[in-house]
């Protein structure tokens, strides 16, 4: 089979979900809804935690840079999709699809890890109160939020190298919405089994690891929330913990979907559904999932906005 040259300026086309769907210009404007959404409300909780000193607390460091994080993931792909559709040209270089998927596998995987380290922070709070401050000190959380950003940027820059070393076919069309490793396998002209095992077995542990961290923190706290004498505690800690295991949910849902099952169980529609599942709709959710129902989040808020208007 003949090879285009992929290391010498020829161009990925991104297919994505906007140029194959029945109405292009609906889904281009709720996804751009949703986009600005995840920029306005992943902006203001960022904004509120840095500027009100009584949000200056371990879990509402975390959120933060959850929201950081959030805000990033969704602007490595989003704006790209609108413009690409706006402008009916899909191209993407070589090297900007390497970018892309580094940054997308980068951040998504510091997502994952950083879920974990916030699925503890709440054990420790909910089942060690009075040792918080002292297990959580800043030192810790800042400790754990490098240490999610470090470990998730090695695993990322590995995969992205090896992934992009293959001869890519003549057929230049990735049938996604962003570059992953997934659909673009789907294009190498060599033999990419032991590679896709390797992917197989990353992406289960990547996963399945703080996963098992975050399920082995909430049996702990739901057994401490049921001993617990006070209603009032028991029902704020069940808000807090619920609105963490949603986007737990949300999250490893999709993840899961791309890089734990099996490849016969892909297809270029339900893996571009996926995709903007967790690419554009969870990052505009997130924030709203844990700031709607936290009293702390919304006194906040509404601090802040006072004395911006006043």
């Amino acid at each position: 089979m003949e090879l285009w040259n992929s290391s010498l300026g020829s161009d990925f086309v991104l297919m994505g979900i906007l140029n194959n769907s029945g109405s292009p210009e609906l889904l281009c404007a709720t996804i751009t809804i949703l986009y600005m959404l995840a920029l306005t409300s992943n902006g203001l909780l960022l904004l509120v935690i840095t500027m009100d000193v009584r949000l200056h607390m371990p879990m509402y460091l975390l959120l933060g840079q959850l929201s950081f994080m959030d805000l990033l993931f969704t602007s490595v792909v989003t704006p790209k999709a609108l413009v690409d559709f706006l402008h009916q040209e899909n191209s993407i270089s070589f090297g900007g699809c390497a970018l892309q998927m580094f940054l997308a596998l980068a951040l998504g995987g510091a997502e994952d890890l950083l879920l974990a380290f916030m699925a503890y922070d709440r054990y420790v709070a909910i089942c060690h109160p009075l040792n918080y401050m002292v297990l959580m000190r800043p030192r810790v959380c800042w400790l754990m939020v490098v240490t999610s950003w470090i470990l998730a940027s090695l695993s990322a820059l590995g995969h992205t190298l090896y992934t992009m070393h293959f001869p890519f076919c003549m057929s230049r069309e990735i049938r996604h919405l962003l570059c992953e490793i997934p659909p673009l396998l789907k294009l190498a002209c060599a033999d990419t089994s032991r590679y896709e095992l390797m992917v197989y077995v990353t992406g289960v542990t990547f996963l399945l690891l703080p996963l098992s961290v975050i399920v082995a923190s909430y049996i702990l706290i739901l057994f401490t929330v049921l001993h617990m004498s006070s209603n009032e505690g028991r029902q704020k800690a069940l808000v807090t913990c619920s609105s963490h295991l949603t986007v737990v949910g949300m999250f490893y849902g999709g993840a899961t979907f791309m890089y734990v099952l099996p490849s016969s169980f892909h297809s270029p529609k339900q893996d571009n559904i996926i995709s903007v599942f967790y690419t554009i709709i969870t990052p505009a959710l997130n924030p709203l999932i844990y700031s709607m129902r936290n009293k702390e989040v919304m006194g906040a808020l509404r601090r802040v906005l006072e004395k911006y208007m006043s």
